[in-house]
């Protein structure tokens, strides 16, 4: 009964990932956002996150910290801007980087049904100038306090939380994106998670 239970739920969360829809992390520095960042990423239905770490080395994800998002989120690593967003936009990916800017668009102003990647920056830092200028859009979340940055872990649940709003509005969350041999083969792979 709990095997039946446990594939039961299995399938339903499969059938709600998102392909189109990902996170870059830009060398985010504390593991604790990472893993925090790949649980909003598991709740709000990202199938893969991307790591990109051309300055820090790659992180430990803590399972206590992320749930064990690390187990439902895969990632893929990148060492440069450039292969990073090749591949992104090679997929189909429109890639927004969210920065303070005077260019920058509310995240409220967006069709985020469509396929989209963000990115999000160091903690310190931010979102390097190279991953800004090669973005299609630049982005932010609109704030009214004196403090003008929240906690990325923060920013990205925010997100995604709005970009899950959309696509639950657009039935986009009602049958799966994937392809019926895709479907099954990842239902395959987490069986055995």
């Amino acid at each position: 009964m709990a095997s039946e239970r446990r594939l039961a739920r299995l399938e339903t969360v499969l059938r709600h990932r998102q392909p189109d829809l990902t996170v870059v992390m830009e060398n985010i520095h504390d593991p604790h956002n990472v893993s925090a960042m790949l649980r909003s990423c598991d709740a709000a239905g990202v199938l893969e996150a991307q790591l990109l770490y051309n300055i820090d080395a790659f992180p430990k994800i803590g399972k206590k910290s992320s749930a064990s998002a690390g187990k439902w989120v895969e990632r893929r690593k990148f060492k440069s801007v450039s292969d990073c967003y090749e591949q992104l936009h090679s997929e189909g990916f429109l890639i927004y980087a969210t920065r303070l800017d005077d260019r920058a668009r509310s995240l409220y102003d967006l069709d985020l049904t469509r396929k989209v990647a963000f990115v999000f920056g160091n903690e310190h830092r931010g979102v390097s100038d190279e991953a800004a200028q090669e973005a299609d859009g630049i982005i932010q979340i609109p704030m009214l306090g004196m403090i003008q940055s929240l906690n990325v872990s923060v920013a990205c649940a925010i997100v995604l939380y709005e970009v899950l709003r959309q696509r639950l509005k657009n039935g986009d969350y009602a049958a799966t994106k994937f392809p019926t041999h895709e479907f099954e083969r990842l239902f395959e792979k987490w069986k055995k998670k």
